[in-house]
């Protein structure tokens, strides 16, 4: 069995009197891909804010790599950031840099403070930049400006920014909302390889069912912040597809919309 990267463990958070989080309950295993799915307000949006360790949580655990990271020292908070890879809609990539100083930046918390200066990054550096920009299929575009690039390029330069930090976990939050169905699903794939080639763990937000049920391992649902599916993913699984339509509430967002939905939650 494959060891777990990353568990929540009866995760709560609320605002006030309102209740965002309750009972949250899930793991992701090294060399797998777990799919999260809910609407917009199920509470996804917190959870990632909580998993990054920059919102607090008012119950339960959130342990990544062994380490309950809201009882870590900000020093050790971010030792355990820098063994994983987020990777957002906003993609937070330095338009003027070229795709590889793009990559290179995710080298820079382990550089000396000399050489983040002068930015001189060492040959070892600059090989896994490289290797990183091929893995994802961009490594042609390694000296192009990012911004001559299209959305779903930006978003492989993302990802192999990520992959740069040799993370033991990847946490995309949305990360094909913005791109036509071909493009997301050529990006998912590039994370998918991630936890299957490089056993990464990867959880993944995503509101296009289909997708999710080509790429995940595991399927886990929000609704109205509490965990309405946790399962292994089982596309023909009817029971399985009846709990996604209930999240969803009978209308699950597919990646194609002219597309019909039937083959999916019927």
């Amino acid at each position: 069995m494959k060891d777990v990267a990353l568990q929540l463990k009866n995760v709560g958070k609320s605002y006030g009197n309102k209740v965002v989080l309750e009972s949250i309950d899930f793991e992701v295993r090294h060399g797998s891909m777990v799919a999260l799915l809910g609407t917009s307000g199920a509470g996804k949006s917190t959870l990632f804010r909580c998993l990054t360790g920059l919102e607090p949580i008012d119950s339960g655990s959130i342990v990544a790599l062994g380490e309950s990271i809201h009882e870590l020292s900000p020093a050790r908070l971010r030792a355990v950031r820098g063994q994983i890879g987020f990777v957002f809609q906003q993609l937070h990539l330095v338009k003027r840099f070229s795709a590889l100083e793009n990559v290179l930046g995710a080298r820079l918390a382990e550089m000396p403070i000399w050489r983040v200066t002068l930015k001189s990054f060492s040959r070892a550096d600059k090989v896994l930049a490289f290797e990183c920009l091929d893995r994802v299929g961009m490594l042609d575009y390694a000296n192009t400006p990012t911004q001559l690039l299209s959305g779903g390029q930006q978003q492989r330069i993302a990802i192999a920014r990520a992959l740069a930090q040799k993370p033991k976990i990847i946490i995309a939050d949305e990360p094909v909302s913005s791109l036509d169905p071909l493009t997301a699903r050529s990006v998912l794939q590039t994370l998918k390889a991630a936890a299957t080639d490089l056993n990464v763990a990867v959880l993944c937000s995503l509101h296009q069912v289909d997708l999710a049920l080509e790429v995940s391992d595991r399927v886990v649902g929000l609704r109205d912040g509490r965990i309405s599916l946790n399962m292994a993913n089982q596309p023909n699984d009817q029971g399985m597809m009846q709990k996604i339509r209930s999240i969803y509430q009978q209308r699950a967002v597919h990646s194609d919309r002219d597309e019909p939905l039937q083959r999916h939650v019927a």
